[in-house]
This record gives C-alpha cells, structure tokens and sequence, in this order.
C-alpha cells in the first residue's frame, strides 16, 4: 500500500506505478446471475456504461446488479497507471487504480442520474481512501465519466448530494469525479463474487451515511 505523509495514503505518481502486462486478465464468457448475459462487449444497441468506484467491489458490484434497470456488471480496476493489473498489485496501492464496477444500464428505465443516486447512498463518499475498514488508495470513492454528458451529470449530482449531506451536518464529500482512461476486468473470482453461486455469505463492508439523495437534478444529460 503506497503511505505518504502522517499515515495518510496518496494515490501513486504514474512513474512508480508497476509496469504490469500487456495481456488481460481473463474472466468467464457470462455474468453469474445474469447467466444469458456476457461481461464483456458487444452490449445491447441503446444501452450505456458507467464506472463507479465506491470501496470493495465484490459489494459495491452486488448492489448494480440488484438494481432495476441495470443490464450486466462487471468488476475490475481503473484510474490509475498500471496496465492489466492483478489484485495484489492493486491492493499494494502501486498501481493508482480504484477497484470498481462497470455497469451497462438502459437509460430509458435507469436514467444516468438514478445510477448516481444509488451510488451516493450505497456508500460513504466523505470517509478519503478508505471505505469502512478497508484503508487504502484502491478503496477511494470515485465516477469515471466517458463523456461530458456524464461528467456534467455527475458534478450536478455530487453537488445537489452535498447540500443534502450539509443539511444533515455531515462530511464534506471526498468522491473525485474523473475522465475514464482504460476499464480493466478483475480476475474471475471476483466477477459476482457474493452471488449465490458464489459467496452469498462473503463479506460486504459497504455502508451508506443514512442521507438520501435527490434526484430532481436540474442537469440531466440523459446518459
């Protein structure tokens, strides 16, 4: 885990990150619970992406796939340097990536601002590198937007959550919002880790702050 400072984790500059490899990591041809779906594209004509991160990815990735509207998950790194990383380089924080999900949704029944609000109130954004107990820089809150429809939706968003999470007397918001490089697939185990074919005892540590989130935006790219 890459600690700077008094005890404080950064996230790595791109000249100490790992070199990584040049081949992906490989993962099955179908989700878990969505057995007739794939992980990996083609997607359907009309429906979109997004790349959240917000703490361990084996809950974080449970919670997209519960949610209405929502078409397949996968799990994987993203926001940092290291090129096709594995899960111990990443949890060594020397590679900058985020562990994260990707979520290909269908805007007409899941509109991009909906998605935002079930990852504000799934997690913690104010708690820095870390969520709960998992300490670290791949544990940050952060949306990856391919786009500037999305990132002008997820600027909105975060600042209409913070008037909410003020209202409540709580922390300020720490959740970067940042342009998607390169979107790499976790090592299959963790694809659906705490499906029922899985681990449906696994652990999840995601816990929200109780403070629900608008979802009148008054900026809706319609992503």
């Amino acid at each position: 885990m890459a600690w700077f400072g008094r005890n404080k984790p950064q996230v790595v500059a791109p000249p100490d990150a790992l070199p990584g490899r040049t081949e992906p990591l490989q993962v099955a041809p179908s989700h878990a619970v969505f057995t007739d779906r794939p992980l990996q594209p083609p997607f359907p004509s009309g429906h979109r992406t997004a790349v959240l991160g917000l703490g361990c990815f084996w809950g974080a990735e449970r919670l997209f796939w519960q949610t209405p509207g929502v078409w397949t998950t996968a799990v994987g790194y993203a926001g940092g340097t290291t090129p096709n990383p594995t899960y111990e380089e990443v949890c060594s924080g020397l590679t900058g990536h985020a562990e994260v999900v990707l979520v290909v949704f269908d805007p007409a029944a899941l509109p991009y601002a909906e998605l935002l609000r079930v990852f504000w109130e799934g997690h913690d954004p104010t708690q820095g590198m870390r969520q709960g107990a998992d300490i670290g820089t791949q544990y940050r809150s952060v949306v990856l937007v391919s786009d500037e429809g999305q990132r002008v939706t997820a600027e909105a968003s975060l600042n209409v959550y913070q008037q909410a999470l003020d209202a409540a007397g709580a922390r300020q918001i720490t959740t970067s919002v940042e342009e998607l490089g390169e979107f790499y697939y976790a090592e299959d185990y963790h694809q659906q880790y705490l499906s029922d074919a899985k681990n449906p005892y696994g652990y999840c540590g995601l816990g929200g702050t109780g403070v629900s989130c608008p979802v009148d935006l008054n900026v809706d790219a319609q992503q």
